[in-house]
C-alpha cells in the first residue's frame, strides 16, 4: 500500500480542504475541470495541483462563471473582463455629457473600458462634431433633402 505524502490528499481530504462535497469534486473530474488522480479508486491521491483547480473553480463559480467557461480559462484562454449584471440596489458612476437642450450622452467608463483621459477625449471629439453639425449649411436643393429629416406634421384629431 502507498503512503501518502504531505502534498498528497484522498478525495475526502480533498473535500475538507476545499469546503466541496465529494459529489461535486467527482463530477469536477469527470467532466474534465480536475486531473484525474494519481491510481485508481480508494488509493487515488489527489496533490497540490488538484486543489489549486478545484479551490479555482470555487472562485470562478462563485462569481458566477460557467462550467463552460471555466474548463477553457483552465485550459489557458485569458479570461476576458467579464460584465457583470446589474442588481437592484447597486451603485454605478456614469458621466453625463450634456451636449445641448434634449441631447446627453451617458458615459459608463467602467463598462467602456475606459480612462478618464479616454472620456475627456471622446467629450471633446462629440462637442467638436456637434458644432460642425450646427455650422453645416442647410440643403438648398429640394430635390436633394436629406432622407433622415422628419418634416411630419402632427395630425388634427377628428372633429366631430
Amino acid at each position: 500500500m502507498q503512503t501518502p505524502t504531505p502534498d498528497q490528499y484522498t478525495l475526502n481530504e480533498l473535500c475538507v480542504l476545499a469546503d466541496l462535497p465529494v459529489r461535486t469534486v467527482r463530477y469536477y473530474v469527470q467532466n474534465g475541470l480536475v486531473d484525474r488522480p494519481e491510481g485508481e479508486t480508494r488509493a487515488a491521491r489527489y496533490g497540490a495541483r488538484h486543489l489549486e483547480q478545484v479551490l479555482l473553480i470555487k472562485k470562478w463559480t462563485s462569481a458566477g462563471v460557467s462550467l463552460d467557461r471555466i474548463r477553457e480559462m483552465l485550459h489557458g484562454e485569458v479570461p476576458p473582463v467579464l460584465a457583470r449584471p446589474k442588481k437592484p440596489g447597486s451603485i454605478e458612476v456614469c458621466s453625463h455629457l450634456h451636449i445641448a437642450d434634449g441631447l446627453e450622452i451617458i458615459i459608463e467608463p467602467t463598462r467602456a473600458q475606459m480612462t478618464p483621459e479616454q472620456v475627456r477625449q471622446f467629450s471633446r471629439g462629440v462637442m467638436t462634431l456637434y458644432s460642425t453639425v450646427l455650422q453645416a449649411s442647410p440643403l438648398e436643393e429640394e430635390g436633394s433633402k436629406d432622407p433622415t429629416d422628419t418634416d411630419v406634421k402632427p395630425q388634427e384629431g377628428n372633429k366631430k
